[in-house]
């Protein structure tokens, strides 16, 4: 007996081992056992990086844990969650190819779908591996126009539908991806497209018979320029990008009805490329054509942008406060109330590099508490930004450089950053995110 019991005892230590060396994972969480990831993308920067990866950070303390990277191509940039946050996408420009991770087990999802053209715009809008991305320069055979929606599985690294919609620049989902809206380049209406029910391999609903079952093209007197929305629920705020995009009305937000796809409502707002909803409260982000910026200001920047706010109570602008100029693209809350604005291609002023005299870029920061606005000194396109619920601090993707913000500080000076400043990754961060929620 007790010969027999000894065994049983050498075969349970023998198998718990087996267990602990790697046989079977019975540790929670993911192989890293990080559980505050930050990703980052780092793209080729010549002389620099010879190479590109989603860099994995300790979103605990700010640092780049010893973990190898994840593949993302050559030039991996803009960076696309999944709402559960189990599938994180990056676009890799040099060969315009969509790859997917799964968050959980740090590893790709297939080998990466290849899109016809570039995009500057993906939706991931449920846990499944399915994806949308809008490629304006995507060939259509026998139609003179380019543009489509190209619906991606990740888990074959294939592209299963081409949706054909003109000069699709933008899509947003819905919360279960069963509606799509389409912004296209120079155009005043919008294209609504129930995805599950296109026809494979090319769907071409949106040339031959609109409306149908597939494509709705809504045309309505208020649109102007749509180039973005908003959707909370059933409904989605349209933003008309105006005069700013080539349009000849005044900017403004229209409030659709995903249900009956029409417009309910009007918003007069200064500009409008970007927008961030918080309860009952729209943030409208952009730069109106010729605006000046505020003398009170005391900057060297000829231009301005404008943000507005709207209580969706009253469907009214209360306020509006000048910002940096450029095309608004990156709008971001942190836990105290701070909002992030980051743009492209607007006014640099000064040199981070020798802060001499005044330094500018293309980040802002609106304070909810008073109504004011601070201009970090920092330069270049803001690609990326990021905030916790757990930490006063917001990561923002600057000029190529990934920098830490400590949010509890006005944010003046260079010393307003964290001590660590910024975080040390080689080559040119486009894009950065959180793959857990803290």
């Amino acid at each position: 007996m007790k010969k027999r019991i000894f065994a049983l005892v050498v075969g349970l230590w023998a198998s718990l081992s087996f267990v602990s060396c790697g046989g079977y994972n019975t540790q929670k969480g993911p192989p890293s056992r990080l559980p505050n990831r930050v990703l980052a993308s780092q793209g080729v920067t010549a002389g620099v990086s010879a190479f590109g990866e989603l860099v994995i950070i300790n979103g605990q303390n700010d640092t780049l844990p010893r973990l190898a990277p994840l593949s993302g191509g050559n030039s991996p940039g803009l960076m696309v969650l999944s709402p559960t946050r189990n599938i994180a996408t990056t676009f890799d420009a040099s060969s315009n190819t969509v790859f997917a991770i799964d968050t959980t087990r740090e590893s790709g999802i297939g080998q990466g779908v290849r899109l016809p053209g570039p995009t500057k715009s993906i939706a991931i809008p449920s846990a499944s591996p399915i994806g949308y991305a809008a490629v304006p320069t995507a060939t259509i055979n026998g139609f003179p126009f380019l543009g489509a929606v190209e619906v991606m599985n990740f888990s074959g690294s294939v592209l299963t539908t081409t949706i054909a919609v003109a000069n699709a620049n933008t899509v947003v989902a819905n919360s279960n991806g069963s509606q799509l809206l389409v912004f296209s380049a120079d155009s005043d209406s919008v294209t609504v497209i129930f995805p599950t029910l296109a026809v494979p391999p090319v769907d071409t609903s949106c040339y031959t018979n609109p409306p149908n079952v597939v494509c709705n093209i809504v045309q309505d007197a208020s649109f102007s320029r749509p180039v973005n929305a908003i959707i909370s629920g059933s409904t989605a705020y349209i933003l008309n990008c105006g005069v700013q995009c080539g349009g000849t009305q005044q900017a403004s937000v229209a409030v659709f009805d995903l249900g009956s796809l029409s417009v309910t409502q009007t918003i007069p707002v200064d500009a409008a490329t970007m927008a961030l909803l918080n309860g009952s409260t729209l943030y409208v982000a952009g730069t109106p054509a010729n605006f000046p910026c505020p003398a009170s200001q005391n900057t060297a920047a000829k231009l301005c942008g404008e943000l507005d706010v709207i209580d969706l109570g009253s469907m009214q602008k209360t306020s509006s406060v000048a910002i940096t100029d450029g095309y608004h693209t990156r709008m971001d809350m942190t836990s105290n109330g701070q909002i992030f604005i980051g743009s492209l291609d607007c006014t640099n002023i000064g040199n981070v590099n020798n802060p001499s005299g005044e330094v500018r870029g293309c980040l802002s920061i609106y304070r909810t508490s008073d109504g004011s606005v601070i201009f970090p000194p920092d330069n270049g396109d803001v690609n990326g930004l990021q905030s916790f619920t757990t930490r006063n601090v917001e990561y923002v993707a600057e000029g190529g450089l990934l920098r830490v913000y400590d949010t509890t500080k006005d944010i003046l000076l260079i010393d307003d950053f964290l001590p660590q400043g910024t975080i040390n990754i080689v080559g040119y961060v486009g894009d950065v995110k959180a793959i857990d929620f803290f």
